[in-house]
């Protein structure tokens, strides 16, 4: 993308999530007539997640997706702030772009997660205005930024296209943050360094030892219990390994089951090996989207994108806030791969998903990191 397509005016079109009643009562149809697995016994007669998402959670959340979750409200919820749509690089993009009242504020792109959304940021709004103009996309693919115009968008690639998005909105100058996906993009920007840019604050710095025992040396007991952590993940992350194999499997199934789709994102619920505090409105929403749009096939290919992408050492500034449910990024890891981490935060409460979790938390943490 050249420069000249960087600093282009966006044509904006006003959008306005409002999905026709027939997608609704398609969903509940299929939700009546769900086929549920077969519950596998255990020696306590009860079922946890050491399968996978179980059955008796299951049915409680597609109960409540019947009876008690109500689409027009988060519709309302959504809706309560300005949305456009646009194209960049013959992609339809779906952006939020709150303006603060404050003119001299900040100007911050918010990059969601997998298997999130937009929808990640919505609590985070009202914590954020009185110092940032927020601009909120969405990955292309996935919720309202489609159809996808190719299979080949990878971060880096993401990473330009949120930059001309900012440009095309005015922003000469502009900070990033990001959770999982979003946290890999807000860093790509960083060592992208495009000009204005002004760091990268991030949940995570994915950061792993390279087989180099001297990386050791410096180790703390956190350190140590982080990697334990991400040792335990790595046997229940299945989903990661399915979707940078074999994407288009798994979509073919996630495409027709909102059922299988809410039991494919049970990141949403064990991330944190059981400590997650998302309501069921909060995950199902999520899932609600995804089902809607059709969203799953594009969103695995990501990870067949980037399976093969090499290693890079980040030299722009950045800094992350490390929670203690979420991935724990691991310093002496951390600071190999990245030259410049300005910030360094730990917080007790919270998770993979800290948007939703504890918003007034980590607006806190990324106020205090652009200050």
């Amino acid at each position: 993308m050249d420069t000249n397509q960087k600093t282009q005016a966006l044509s904006l079109r006003p959008f306005t999530v409002a999905l026709p009643q027939s997608e609704l009562d398609d969903l509940q149809s299929r939700l009546a007539r769900t086929r549920f697995a077969a519950e596998p016994t255990t020696e306590t007669g009860t079922e946890d997640w050491t399968h996978g998402a179980p059955v008796s959670y299951l049915r409680t959340m597609v109960d409540h997706w019947q009876d008690g979750f109500d689409w027009r409200a988060q519709e309302k919820a959504m809706n309560a702030h300005p949305q456009f749509l646009t194209e960049i690089d013959g992609q339809t993009i779906h952006v939020l772009h709150v303006r603060s009242a404050n003119e001299d504020a900040t100007p911050l792109l918010l990059c969601h997660t997998y298997p999130g959304s937009f929808v990640d940021f919505l609590d985070l709004i009202p914590h954020l205005t009185d110092t940032f103009h927020l601009v909120i996309p969405t990955l292309p693919g996935i919720g309202f930024s489609q159809p996808l115009s190719d299979g080949e968008w990878d971060t880096a690639r993401v990473a330009r296209t949120w930059d001309a998005l900012m440009r095309g909105l005015g922003y000469e100058s502009y900070g990033a943050h990001g959770s999982d996906n979003g946290a890999m993009v807000s860093r790509e920007l960083a060592m992208q360094a495009p000009e204005g840019f002004l760091g990268a604050h991030v949940l995570q710095l994915f950061a792993f030892p390279s087989g180099d025992p001297t990386e050791f040396e410096t180790m703390t007991p956190a350190d140590y219990a982080a990697l334990e952590f991400a040792g335990w993940f790595q046997t229940v992350n299945g989903f990661a390994q399915m979707n940078a194999s074999r994407p288009q499997t798994i979509s073919a199934a996630l495409s027709d089951s909102p059922v299988g789709q809410l039991a494919y994102n049970e990141l949403f619920e064990n991330f944190g090996n059981g400590t997650a505090t998302l309501t069921r409105d909060q995950v199902l929403t999520q899932v609600s989207l995804y089902w809607f749009t059709n969203s799953s096939a594009a969103a695995s290919r990501y990870y067949f994108t980037e399976k093969s992408v090499e290693a890079r050492v980040n030299e722009g500034a950045i800094g992350v806030a490390v929670f203690a449910d979420d991935f724990r990024s691991m310093r002496p890891f951390a600071e190999r791969d990245n030259t410049n981490i300005v910030s360094w935060t730990e917080h007790p409460k919270g998770g993979h998903f800290a948007s939703m979790e504890v918003p007034a938390e980590l607006a806190e943490a990324i106020r205090a990191f652009y200050a």
